[in-house]
């Protein structure tokens, strides 16, 4: 990846103040919006300072603000609207010196389609099984599903369970270069969750493609088919 541009270094390095990042991981690793006051009590700071974080992060481009009110109700007494936050969908990017592995993978990913008329390579979907299994090997000790949720953790997929016992990952690794080559790109991170359940011995779920807004292409579904991908 490489400098795109000075707001991404400037982003980046609003990062190393501690209780900033402690703030800006916890609003991320949140399903849905959050307040000032939550994100305040969950970090261990007041509301005023947590306030003059969250809205550096805003600035940078970060994360994302609106005002909500928190309550669910509406009409008179309902009470002020809150201000709150959540992830910018967007990517910061910083190398020294400039590099630019996007582009390189742009450039194989059309080669790809163009091999595999539009599907994964048997090649591909076999490289991608390896390094998934690659990926289990720093999963550590512990039941199967734990070390799958260590591992996808690891790889940046940031999983997250769902009351319909689905498994599904928060963020793809490859966000960017999926929105180009969409077929390709979820084709091999399908092939690489199995590659990594395969490896780390999970039998109860089973890797599919069930792309939904705001998560990777790939969920885990319970085998036995008590969930189903729509």
């Amino acid at each position: 990846m490489s400098i795109r541009t000075p707001t991404d270094v400037t982003a980046v390095g609003l990062l190393q103040e501690p209780a900033r990042r402690s703030l800006y991981d916890w609003v991320a690793a949140q399903p849905e919006p959050v307040g000032r006051e939550q994100a305040a009590r969950a970090v261990g700071v007041t509301r005023a300072l947590a306030t003059f974080h969250l809205d550096k992060l805003v600035d940078a481009g970060l994360l994302e603000a609106a005002y909500r009110r928190l309550s669910g109700r509406v009409g008179p007494g309902a009470g002020r609207p809150a201000r709150v936050y959540w992830r910018a969908d967007r990517e910061f990017s910083v190398t020294v010196p400039d590099r630019r592995y996007t582009r390189a993978a742009q450039v194989f990913a059309t080669a790809l389609e163009r091999i595999g008329g539009g599907s994964v390579p048997p090649e591909l979907a076999s490289t991608a099984r390896e390094t998934g299994a690659e990926l289990a090997k720093g999963a550590g000790r512990g039941a199967p599903q734990t070390r799958l949720r260590r591992a996808l953790a690891s790889g940046g997929y940031e999983p997250v369970s769902g009351d319909d016992g689905v498994l599904r990952l928060r963020n793809c690794p490859f966000d960017t270069l999926a929105r180009e080559h969409r077929q390709l790109v979820c084709g091999t991170n399908l092939a690489l969750a199995q590659g990594l359940t395969d490896a780390v011995g999970v039998a109860d779920l089973e890797p599919l493609l069930d792309p939904r807004p705001g998560f990777c292409c790939v969920a885990f579904r319970p085998s036995g088919g008590s969930a189903q991908a729509s």
